[in-house]
């Protein structure tokens, strides 16, 4: 459990937080491109606690204010012009730099357009996903993980809304024993659904994830500090000499990596909006095909609705809770889709959890560590320190490479070099990371 002051410290994240201040010296992410139509490439956000418009300009992104400095006009609805965005209520013009550089309605000797700038921040595009950087003065460099160095075509990006608060999202990926419960199957569904990754294979096992690990649900979880933020192992006994070993990963400081079955990888961050709801954004990357883009797009929109992307099964509906189809079929009772399973898992704790009340056992390891680090982290960053992650050149940040997320069977001995190897066969199998075998390895493999 956590002292109330710990509690609101690592989830109070709007301006002049101590949280808010560390995640906004990092890229966060801030919106799809594909929200962005090129009819119109303008939309209105709420990020960290800030009501923000974003727009395309002639060269890349701009992302300023969405209230106008003379009357509070909401510029999401303003008018996309040159290099801005001009207020519909006195014509007031806004460049990419939040700087006013036209006022029509001044006297044409007035200087008083060079007294007003509003919030601005920088934009970037990483494979279909627009980061923006928050923090004072120049951002970092980005890291040179794989979901940023994978070409476009081997990837997707996707987004959704979950109800609570963003640490609860996060928490919630970096927890390994949680799937042999939640993410069962009573009896496993033929259908191929994005999202159902433990319906695959495991390699080597002639058994899918979903039984495997329902079948194992003591996992030995193992936690070890890494560069990119934490490696979790969760080793499951399979037989006398036997294991099954599963490789995730905290990237700090608010997304974790996730194998998909044998080839596929995916990054998740947990943005909040405010404190009391968050967007997860999603880069998922194959190592050895092509994504269908059009196919997995098709299969997510099936379940949320837009503009909001907000899922159909929600704290509305109980999350489409059947409780037949919890006898027959699903642990939870709520389809077959494992986002709505986390969705619920995390929203159901109430908006912010209570962790004051909560008790954490040995398989919580990834949870407790991954609190250590962040609230020492928000200290250091108070104090001016060097915080997790976070490169200040380009050299660091070419040294944050992978992180390594590998799902496959292992021999009991020597299962800590077993996992790095077929992640090094995985890469020289791939069309794109045949050069990114330097990928960083734990230092005992």
């Amino acid at each position: 459990m956590l002292k109330q002051e710990d509690n609101d410290k690592i989830t109070r994240s709007g301006p002049g937080t101590p949280l808010g201040a560390l995640l906004r010296s990092y890229w966060q992410p801030a919106a799809l491109v594909s929200e962005m139509p090129a009819e119109r490439p303008v939309k209105a956000i709420r990020l960290l606690g800030e009501d923000l418009v974003l727009f395309r300009r002639p060269k890349g992104w701009g992302l300023i204010s969405r209230f106008c400095a003379h009357r509070g006009v909401d510029l999401s609805f303003g008018r996309l012009e040159d290099d801005g965005i001009r207020c519909l209520y006195h014509g007031w013009l806004y460049d990419g730099e939040g700087r006013c550089v036209e006022q029509p309605a001044e006297p044409e000797h007035s200087r008083f357009l060079g007294k007003v700038r509003i919030a601005n921040y920088p934009c970037v595009e990483r494979n279909g996903i627009v980061f923006a950087y928050l923090g004072a003065g120049d951002p970092p460099p980005f890291p040179h993980y794989d979901c940023f160095v994978a070409p476009e075509e081997f990837t997707f990006a996707f987004k959704g809304l979950w109800e609570c608060n963003w640490l609860q999202g996060l928490e919630g990926g970096i927890d390994p024993s949680h799937v042999s419960f939640l993410h069962r199957f009573i009896q496993e569904d033929p259908r191929e659904v994005y999202g159902q990754q433990f319906s695959e294979e495991v390699e080597g096992t002639g058994r899918k994830l979903s039984t495997l690990v329902g079948e194992n649900h003591r996992p030995d979880i193992e936690v070890e500090r890494a560069d990119h933020g934490l490696r979790v192992y969760a080793l499951r006994q399979l037989a006398e000499d036997i294991k099954h070993v599963r490789v995730t990963n905290l990237l700090f400081p608010n997304a974790f990596v996730v194998p998909f079955g044998t080839s596929k990888v995916f990054t998740q961050w947990h943005v909040p909006i405010d404190d009391e709801n968050h967007h997860w954004y999603m880069i998922w990357y194959d190592f050895a095909e092509r994504t269908d883009k059009e196919t997995l797009l098709r299969q997510r929109l099936e379940g949320v609705s837009l503009p909001d992307y907000r899922p159909l099964r929600n704290r509305g509906n109980d999350w489409g809770f059947d409780p037949r189809e919890q006898r027959e079929l699903t642990y939870t009772g709520m389809g077959l889709d494992i986002n709505v399973h986390d969705q619920w898992a995390v929203e159901s704790m109430g908006r912010i959890q209570d962790r004051t009340v909560e008790r954490l056992g040995a398989s919580d390891r990834a949870v407790t560590a991954n609190r250590r680090l962040l609230l020492r982290a928000i200290d250091a960053f108070a104090a001016g320190a060097p915080t997790p992650a976070r490169p200040v050149s380009e050299a660091e940040a070419a040294a944050l490479t992978g992180p390594l997320a590998v799902d496959t069977i292992a021999p009991d001995a020597g299962w800590q070099t077993r996992w790095v190897e077929r992640d090094r066969e995985r890469r020289r199998a791939s069309p794109w990371a045949s050069g990114t075998e330097r990928a960083e390895v734990p230092a005992d493999a």
